[in-house]
């Protein structure tokens, strides 16, 4: 597994010892590469101030910086408002805009905020549209890097990095990263692909990465996520919630995407040693059993749900590992 010290990533400190001498803005006069491109970033977030101003820094550490981000404080109540308020005063690039909201974390409710981030780039003249998590840290040609994996593919429609987390003193890849499999977390769509497949999609049970991707494959662009750009996530995904009672969420999620019936019983077979042992398998397959038990409405077309599992399907022929399994 792969595995980086905390003291090896840049971004991860306020002090940057890494810095680039010359930083510009994504596609403006500046840009000494002549770069074509330009990207605006939006970010949901809910009481983070213990990791936000470390996200803060890594964006405005970038070599290419976005035209715009906004940051939208999705009814948080805690210093979150006041950090980024801080760094919007003195940085006009970042927008900080608040939402008051009943108390507790919602994946509608974040893809909403993201909804209310677009609207203020009306005008712009971007490119690519992104979002980044609330809890990251980023090397500091990140997204540069991202957008010349673009430039090099013009069928490339949605990509990101892998998600490193940290577990035993250092940052490892998160074992479920994979190249087919883009992670939310930072990522950048191109933006006439963002439009054809109507931006994120406001989800009940969350997946609006797993959505996304799906979306941008069923209409003929491609998504991937690449090894080599990493992203640091501060909070370990189990943290923002209950385990088993996240883990039965995804499966209710998975049913309301409409997976393949035999694909599910495959993947949760496939997760039965991962932690918690055996109990997490049976808990992502009982939400699966509960939703169809229950016949719970899909929030997806039958054009998304065949498409989807005509790819399920591909995958069970070919026979691959447990990491190809979405």
């Amino acid at each position: 597994m792969s595995s980086l010290r905390a003291d090896d990533i840049p971004g991860l400190t306020l002090n940057f010892t890494q810095q680039p001498k010359e930083k510009t803005v994504a596609g403006s006069a500046t840009d000494h590469q002549g770069s074509e491109f330009s990207y605006v970033l939006m970010t949901a977030a809910y009481n983070e101030e213990a990791f936000i101003e470390k996200t803060i820094v890594s964006v405005l550490a970038q070599r290419l910086l976005p035209l715009k981000w906004v940051v939208v404080s999705d009814g948080s109540t805690d210093k979150t408002d006041a950090i980024v308020q801080r760094y919007a005063s003195q940085h006009p690039l970042i927008s900080l805009v608040r939402v008051a909201r009943e108390p507790g974390r919602s994946f509608a409710s974040k893809v909403l905020a993201l909804h209310r981030a677009e609207k203020l780039f009306a005008g712009l003249p971007y490119d690519f549209i992104g979002n980044i998590d609330a809890d990251l840290g980023l090397e500091p040609d990140y997204f540069k890097s991202l957008l010349d994996e673009f430039r090099r593919d013009p069928q490339l429609g949605l990509a990101s990095g892998f998600v490193y987390e940290f577990e035993y003193g250092e940052y490892r890849s998160r074992s479920k990263n994979n190249t087919q499999s883009v992670p939310h977390a930072a990522q950048l769509v191109r933006r006439e692909c963002y439009e054809a497949i109507g931006g994120y999609a406001v989800l009940k049970y969350g997946g609006e990465d797993w959505h996304a991707q799906t979306s941008v494959r069923l209409k003929g662009w491609r998504a991937e996520a690449f090894p080599s750009l990493k992203i640091f996530h501060q909070r370990h995904t189990a943290t923002s919630g209950g385990t088993i009672q996240n883990i039965f969420r995804q499966g209710r999620m998975d049913y309301s995407f409409g997976s393949y019936p035999p694909f599910e019983l495959i993947k949760c077979l496939t997760r039965c040693f991962e932690r918690p042992l055996l109990v997490g398998a049976l808990a992502r397959l009982s939400g699966f059993v509960w939703s169809y038990l229950a016949m719970d409405e899909r929030v997806v077309s039958t054009e998304f749900i065949a498409f989807l599992r005509g790819e399920q399907k591909a995958k069970m022929l070919s026979i691959l590992n447990d990491a190809d399994f979405q």
